[in-house]
């Protein structure tokens, strides 16, 4: 079975079946060990001097045992071991339906809207308003769709469970020691940057599979011109694509730890007072550029099948 194909069953797999709760409630999801792991390294090694160098071995020994683990799965026999790993470590369907649940929970009052964005921001959401839990919400489904589908769909296909495993334990170590904060901007320079990297070419593919079926189509110099006020070398990628595509102003101020910042937005020309509507309409977005991805693998596989 070729890489594509094997990609194309886990997409898939995963859209079906989503995150069980009923097995990831007894067992641990593959990425909250990692997550475990980065935790403990960072409580045991984030000391003392050279807090640079000692957060770029960590992030080095973990690679290699992330690489080295996806090489001993690949000797697993038979094809469905490897479509099912590659599945779990997929997440347009939990990413699809938390975002969608922003919108339900909107839909019934303002409190149940912030409930459901606080399971998938990071920023201050007690104090929000409707249009921006709206915006929180489709800018959280815009960038995880990069980072949470497509990037590690890419670094599979690049380089099977090995290469797929890398990018999630990166990408994990990023979400927890990335921050340019007293206590990491040292110790997680190096996860931040190996990360920027491992994005680079994915959140510019994600941008351009939002384009393709979004209702607008803006040009590509829109889109780049918007990414470029992200704070994030990627993220402003796919947030810019989604923000022109349905027609909504996105980022903007928002509240950190009680801090108030002042961030551009991204499309400042479009709807800021924005709701439910928009946020179903991103989550229809999302599930198309899925689907365009879906089928551009699938065509890949039947190309390397006929040849």
């Amino acid at each position: 079975m070729t890489t594509a194909l094997a990609l194309v069953l886990a997409l898939g797999f995963d859209a079906l079946t989503g995150e069980p709760k009923a097995l990831w409630s007894r067992v641990p999801h593959p990425a909250v060990l990692m997550g475990r792991l980065i935790g403990w390294c960072d409580r045991r090694f984030n000391t003392g001097s050279a807090r640079r160098l000692r957060g770029a071995a960590v992030i080095a020994f973990l690679v290699l045992a992330a690489g080295a683990t996806g090489a001993a799965l690949t000797l697993l026999p038979g094809w469905v071991a490897e479509v099912v790993i590659c599945a779990v470590l997929l997440a347009q369907r939990s990413l699809a339906d938390h975002v969608a649940a922003v919108a339900g929970g909107l839909r019934q009052s303002t409190k149940q809207g912030r409930a459901a964005v606080a399971m998938i921001v990071s920023r201050d959401t007690a104090t929000m308003e409707p249009p921006a839990i709206a915006r929180s919400a489709i800018e959280s489904g815009s960038e995880n769709l990069s980072d949470g589908v497509i990037a590690p769909a890419f670094w599979f296909l690049i380089a099977g469970l090995p290469g797929l495993l890398v990018y999630k334990l990166v990408n994990t170590a990023d979400s927890m020691i990335g921050y340019r904060t007293p206590r990491h901007e040292a110790f997680g320079w190096a996860a931040a940057r190996l990360d920027d990297l491992l994005n680079l070419v994915p959140a510019r593919l994600t941008a351009a599979l939002i384009r393709a079926v979004s209702p607008h189509r803006p040009g590509w110099r829109q889109i780049a011109a918007d990414a470029a006020l992200h704070r994030s070398p990627n993220a402003g990628w796919p947030e810019a694509a989604m923000a022109h595509g349905i027609g909504v102003a996105l980022a903007g101020p928002r509240s950190y730890h009680g801090e108030m910042r002042d961030f551009p937005f991204v499309n400042p020309g479009g709807a800021k007072e924005i709701g439910p509507a928009e946020i179903t309409l991103a989550v229809a977005v999302m599930w198309r550029a899925w689907a365009l991805f879906v089928a551009l693998m699938a065509g890949a596989a039947l190309l390397l099948w006929l040849l």
